[in-house]
């Protein structure tokens, strides 16, 4: 009964929904989320008075070792668009772009990509009470602008699956359309190119990468996916497709993008490397395809991925050495290697 007590006492605690809009699922361990964020919140305040010296009255971000060091640490939700915009990029084009985001909602109509984009509204969150059609305001719109705008912009990939997510991330952090375009441009167009084209070439290449990075550093689950045939797409591919997004807890996957928009795309091997290192012993144990794809599962749950702090210092000391020199060359081995496979 004891147990029993702190449980609903930790519910009383935490409320339902989460800072971001999102509903805590039932089976949400309250009791272990109240004792990190007794941790968490104390590190938060430390992190944004920290922040705001740093930043002080710029007007400008400006890229450097301190900053880099920080945005591992973190960056505090009232700065996060702010930086985000900066370290990506996507500022300096909105800023050589006045207007474009508008006039790209004003273009003439485009049937199919409106119709590809209005059937995943509704799937969209789905947990989000701000997403659902009787909020107040109801984010679909802002979401489907933010993608129309995209689509026309980015022909050659318009609208894919999966860029939904990411695009409604973007929004619930700047609650800024225009923002959330640029940001969206920055990571499908620079940080993560071929990630969403018709071929997703640039994907399935960085899912092999992942592959090599395993053999090489954790050569016995290689081995176990090997002698099953296990192919690293039927693992991996939502990981990548969604950026973590509605795989790791929201608080972890801000923190990841955080370096991702500063460092670039190979912060997502790192968090791969770390998720299998960190159970590589629990992955061992499968037998079979249905027992290695569960144990996958696994890897995302539980208190290791909740602690954000712990987890973002795991994924710099974990996979060791991973210099960008080593990831385009196994990217150009694995190009190739797909490309003569057709």
């Amino acid at each position: 009964m004891e147990l029993a007590g702190r449980l609903q006492a930790a519910r009383d605690r935490v409320p339902r929904v989460d800072p971001y809009g999102f509903e805590r699922p039932e089976d949400f361990d309250y009791a272990a989320y109240e004792d990190f964020l007794s941790g968490h919140l104390v590190v938060l305040a430390r992190r944004a008075a920290k922040w705001s010296e740093l930043l002080g009255g710029r007007g400008r971000v400006q890229k450097s070792a301190t900053l880099k060091r920080y945005v591992r640490k973190g960056v505090p939700l009232e700065h996060r668009a702010r930086v985000w915009m900066a370290v990506s990029g996507a500022q300096a084009r909105m800023d050589r772009n006045p207007g474009y985001y508008h006039q790209l909602l004003q273009a003439d109509r485009s049937p199919s990509l409106e119709d590809a984009i209005r059937t995943d509204l509704n799937r969209t969150f789905p947990d989000n009470v701000r997403f659902r059609t009787s909020a107040q305001p109801c984010l679909q719109q802002p979401l489907y602008n933010v993608l129309l705008a995209f689509g026309r912009h980015n022909q050659a990939v318009g609208y894919c699956q999966g860029m939904n997510f990411i695009a409604g991330y973007l929004i619930l952090v700047t609650k800024n359309e225009e923002e959330s375009f640029w940001l969206l441009d920055a990571l499908v167009g620079r940080i993560l190119p071929d990630y969403y084209g018709p071929a997703m070439l640039g994907l399935k290449t960085d899912q092999e990468v992942l592959g090599e990075l395993v053999r090489r550093k954790l050569p016995a689950v290689a081995a176990l996916m090997d002698g099953h045939g296990v192919l690293w797409t039927l693992l991996v591919s939502r990981w990548f497709i969604c950026l973590f997004v509605d795989i790791l807890p929201v608080e972890t996957v801000l923190r990841i993008w955080d370096c991702l928009f500063n460092e670039g795309s190979k912060i997502i091997f790192r968090v791969a490397l770390t998720l299998i290192k960190q159970h590589q012993a629990l992955i061992l144990e499968a037998t079979s395809i249905p027992e290695i794809c569960d144990k996958f599962k696994q890897l995302t749950r539980g208190s290791f991925v909740t602690d954000c702090h712990t987890f973002m210092q795991k994924i710099f000391s974990e996979p060791g050495s991973l210099p960008m020199r080593t990831i385009s060359q196994l990217r150009e081995r694995c190009r190739a290697r797909l490309l003569a496979q057709g």
